[in-house]
């Protein structure tokens, strides 16, 4: 199953891997945290528990990987911990195999965090934002330990990934007073070029792409106020911001894939507010809103035929999908024809225009 990039915020509490085979959450309440896997790519959805000898604190990341172990990232005194976690077959000991990646130092003041699924399925990446520059990490996936891929000044958000190798990441990147999203070869040392530049003194921010489409949803105050728009990845037209997606509190989290150059008939689903959920299309031009099912994770993935996947977690329910089918673009406006023209009145020849 192929799927396009989810937005994960700093705290993610559920990340889907790049093929949509496996996902993940940090399970549990209080004291009594754990990492927990999901296979989705079976008939039925079900969840595997990764407990250790110690429970999670809450603050720690988890991420799933195409090959079902679990990355799991821990904050330890001034270090950050990186390790993968997976179900243990062994009939004594921990029902919970862990193979330590290594750790990355953090000065005072610096935060870091998991960036988004690879695409490539295999690797993952955090970045380290510092008062003056951020670092992008490779935490998985390279031999050795965490490796340094790319070092920008400012201070970056964000996350997105522009293609479907695991090559070039988008970043917001806040520099001199201003944010805007650039784009990083982390196989070119890093190397920083220009992604938008809306207007010269906006505030631009990339929420999703989809690099089958090249459909990029945009956050930016360009228009005089933080709006949500589209844009084509490489296209010389401008960004749009349609009056529908004036929205308060409105998140993108997944965009269809396997649109080939198709960016307007993407179906994109918006989280709004803590549960609510809306549908969008840019041919469409407006927005269907949803119910989202009880006790969704607030994420989700499209499939390439239009069915959006809704995880949720219950009592009743610990591990659940639910399928939304897209929804139908409403008719084309009716057009009537003109009424016929009244017919001719013969004009007296005294009244009869000359010439």
């Amino acid at each position: 199953m192929t799927v396009c990039a989810i937005e994960i915020t700093t705290t993610a509490p559920f990340t889907i891997a790049a093929d949509g085979a496996y996902a993940a959450r940090l399970a549990g309440e209080g004291q009594a945290r754990y990492p927990e896997r999901w296979t989705l790519g079976g008939p039925e959805p079900y969840a595997v528990p990764l407990p250790l000898a110690q429970p999670e604190e809450a603050d720690s990341e988890v991420l799933a990987l195409a090959d079902g172990r679990v990355l799991i990232h821990r904050r330890v005194a001034d270090r950050h911990a990186f390790a993968l976690l997976y179900p243990s077959g062994a009939a004594a000991g921990p029902r919970t195999g862990e193979l330590q990646l290594g750790a990355v130092s953090a000065e005072e003041g610096v935060r870091v965090r998991l960036l988004p699924p690879s695409p490539d399925g295999h690797g993952a990446y955090a970045l380290a934002v510092g008062p003056a520059e951020s670092t992008v990490w490779q935490v998985a996936g390279a031999a050795g330990g965490p490796r340094r891929v790319a070092v920008l000044p400012g201070r970056c958000s964000g996350g997105v990934w522009l293609d479907r190798v695991g090559r070039l990441l988008s970043l917001d990147r806040e520099l001199d007073g201003r944010t805007k999203a650039v784009a990083v070869d982390l196989e070119r040392g890093g190397e920083v070029s220009p992604l938008l530049q809306i207007a010269e003194d906006s505030d631009d921010r990339l929420l999703l792409a989809a690099p089958d489409s090249g459909l990029l949803l945009i956050r930016s105050d360009a228009p005089g106020e933080p709006r949500l728009g589209w844009g084509v990845l490489g296209s010389a037209r401008p960004v749009r911001f349609p009056e529908c997606l004036r929205i308060a509190d409105a998140h993108p989290f997944a965009v269809q894939p396997g649109q080939a150059l198709m960016p307007e008939t993407c179906a994109v689903a918006l989280r709004v507010g803590e549960a609510g959920l809306a549908l969008w299309r840019p041919a469409d031009r407006c927005v269907f809103r949803l119910a989202a099912p009880v006790g969704w994770l607030g994420t989700g993935l499209w499939t390439p035929q239009g069915r959006l996947h809704l995880p949720y977690a219950t009592r009743e329910v610990p591990c659940g999908i639910v399928g939304i089918g897209q929804p139908a673009p409403p008719p084309p406006p009716v057009r009537l024809d003109p009424p016929p023209a009244p017919p001719l009145r013969p004009v007296p020849l005294q009244q009869a225009p000359l010439g």
